[in-house]
């Protein structure tokens, strides 16, 4: 057994059930994620009325899911020097989410990518495929052992920052993933394209099922405009992931409950109308000067 497979096990204790998974879900991390995206699909679009699939859906959701990350957090989580490990309930102030919110970070400086089985199931474009990231010895270690047909490779914290900074530049938010499957906390950062994100389809999808199922927690910023200096040129509606903003003419409309605080609108605005503010109605960022300060 390998190193990374071994690490793997010894991070689910005695659940050799959630260790199974685990390697089942990144060995074949493609497939897995293919069928669980038909899947869903299969029940948004024949069987949102049968109300016995939502305890169901809930489930899956609470095990499965993302924190999306400010352009500032997100630099701030690549560039970990130290050990972290947050694990109480404390964190779902976070994540809110029940099962996976552990924010565990070791030998963060190990850092690997390989492809994002959203953007292959979804037929993004070639050059975006090679996007997942996996942070810290044991995970990036497992994606370089076992992911060979994903072209997993090493990265340098320099390149992983240059590479979100890339996606986001072409409308791609970011957001670091929770899994159950994974261990129940943080590990690995996506850059994602409401078009070719498996967790931002779920989303969508579930809305037709009724209630409030979500994957994706909100970063914990919401948006103030300047209206003096907006030139209503639309760019904030056209680059939001969820459709957030809508103008006409010379007329704005924020739905502030629904903005993700992905930070794409204020970074895309060429006047400087836009910025991120911490919304106290929201969950609590993912900063890791926050997490260290308040929830080691």
């Amino acid at each position: 057994m390998k190193e990374s497979t071994r690490i793997m096990f010894r991070k689910h204790g005695l659940r050799i059930d959630r260790a199974v998974h685990n390697y089942i879900y990144f060995v074949f991390y493609y497939p897995y994620v293919r069928t669980m995206y038909h899947a869903l699909r299969f029940l948004s679009e024949y069987l949102y009325w049968c109300r016995p699939l939502k305890p169901l859906l809930r489930a899956a959701f609470d095990r499965y899911h993302s924190k999306v990350l400010s352009s500032g957090n997100a630099a701030k989580l690549l560039s970990v020097k130290e050990d972290l490990r947050a694990v109480s309930d404390r964190n779902r102030r976070i994540v809110p989410f029940r099962y996976a919110y552990g924010i565990i970070l070791q030998e963060a400086q190990h850092i690997a990518v390989m492809d994002c089985p959203c953007k292959k199931t979804l037929g993004d474009e070639e050059w975006a495929i090679s996007s997942c990231i996996a942070l810290g010895k044991g995970l990036a270690g497992f994606w370089l052992d076992h992911g060979e047909k994903y072209r997993a490779r090493r990265i340098t914290r320099d390149e992983a920052l240059a590479m979100v900074r890339m996606f986001r530049e072409r409308g791609y938010l970011t957001q670091a993933f929770f899994k159950v499957a994974t261990g129940g906390s943080t590990g690995v950062i996506c850059n994602c394209h409401p078009d070719s994100c498996v967790s931002l389809k779920a989303t969508a999808m579930a809305r037709r099922f009724g209630g409030n199922l979500t994957m994706n927690a909100a970063s914990g910023y919401s948006v103030l405009w300047n209206p003096k200096k907006c030139r209503f040129c639309g760019t904030c509606m056209l680059i939001c992931p969820v459709e957030a903003v809508d103008m006409r003419e010379r007329e704005r409309r924020y739905r502030r409950e629904e903005c993700l605080g992905c930070e794409l609108c204020v970074e895309h605005c060429r006047h400087g109308a836009l910025s991120l503010y911490r919304d106290e109605e929201k969950p609590v960022p993912l900063d890791i000067d926050i997490v260290k300060r308040e929830y080691l």
